[in-house]
């Protein structure tokens, strides 16, 4: 059976279903209706959709973000890590390898310099996460340069371990005075000068002894100054400097004389001079001192190639005593 396509509405009056006829504009009406009807309500659901739970690139996007995050804890980890592993090479590189050489530590300024310009993170500014990238790229140009710095520093350590033998026969090792003709009276430090009437700093260690006691080389090396009162050197008196190389220099001031000449190559025990009062000096002694890259070091340190421990202690003892300087 034919299905009827027209629509009848019940008329009170005549008590009669009576078929309704639409107008073409309405049929239009209604259909303009329906059809806008959908479109809002397709553009509300879309939007909500997109509100609550983004676009596809938008979702893309945060899963990307969130493992951005997540990757970079795990490099701020690992660079931690990488810090504290340095740290312990830096640690042993000062308090062992270098003192084990005589060697001055590496400047922390130089370990923790910047790297760049001001501008060197610009590119970071504005982005979303601009300041976790600029703090995480920070970190590991430091950790890059704190790197460098240590490669450089263990390679000095391996051409001192290379050189160590040499560095060894060089290296200023004994007291300039037989232990038995002499006696430690001032050591390195501040000590109140007897002629100038002022506290001032000791460079070196005043031993006392009877004029013409034999002065020696503590070390091998090259003569470099012998004479009276060198340029530089106004109130040392007769004084002899040896360069042993690798840093390291010897004074020995207020000779009586000199026994060498510029240029000449000394032995380790060889004399060099006698113990005099010359120079601006308050009795007869030697003033003796250990310079190492161009600073002024406490030279009772480097007396431990001829003395017995009891011996050392004892000169060491009397080093320490704040008095009177004789120079």
């Amino acid at each position: 059976m034919k299905k009827s396509r027209h629509t009848y509405r019940f008329n009170p009056h005549t008590l009669k279903y009576e078929k309704v006829f639409v107008s073409l504009r309405d049929k239009v009406r209604r259909i303009s209706f329906n059809v806008l009807f959908g479109v809002v309500l397709g553009v509300v659901l879309v939007t909500a959709v997109m509100y609550f739970m983004g676009s596809p690139s938008e979702r893309a996007m945060r899963r990307e973000l969130a493992q951005f995050k997540r990757q970079s804890r795990v490099l701020n980890a690992r660079v931690a890590r990488a810090e504290k592993v340095l740290e312990n090479l830096e640690e042993r590189d000062d308090a062992l390898y270098r003192t084990i050489f005589s060697s001055e530590p590496v400047s922390p300024a130089l370990r923790h310099s910047g790297i760049g310009g001001v501008e060197r993170y610009a590119e970071f500014d504005g982005l979303e996460n601009g300041d976790l990238l600029k703090a995480t790229t920070k970190k590991v140009d430091d950790l890059t340069k704190r790197i460098y710095v240590e490669s450089k520093s263990l390679d000095e350590i391996y051409e001192m371990a290379r050189t160590k033998n040499e560095r060894m026969a060089v290296m200023p090792a004994i007291m300039p005075l037989k232990k038995r003709d002499c006696k430690v009276v001032s050591g390195f430090g501040l000590r109140y000068h007897p002629i100038l009437q002022t506290q001032r700093m000791h460079t070196g260690i005043d031993m006392t002894a009877r004029q013409g006691t034999p002065v020696y080389a503590t070390g091998d090396g090259t003569v470099v100054t012998a004479g009276r009162n060198p340029d530089g050197y106004s109130g040392y008196g007769v004084m002899v400097i040896i360069d042993h190389g690798f840093g390291f220099r010897t004074l020995y001031a207020h000779l009586h004389g000199a026994n060498v000449r510029r240029g000449q190559k000394v032995k380790r025990g060889e004399q060099i001079g006698t113990v005099g009062s010359s120079g601006m000096a308050s009795g007869t002694h030697l003033h003796y001192e250990v310079i190492l890259n161009g600073n002024r070091v406490d030279p009772v340190y480097y007396f431990f190639n001829d003395l017995t421990p009891e011996e050392y202690e004892e000169v060491l003892e009397q080093a320490r005593q704040v008095n009177q300087s004789m120079s």
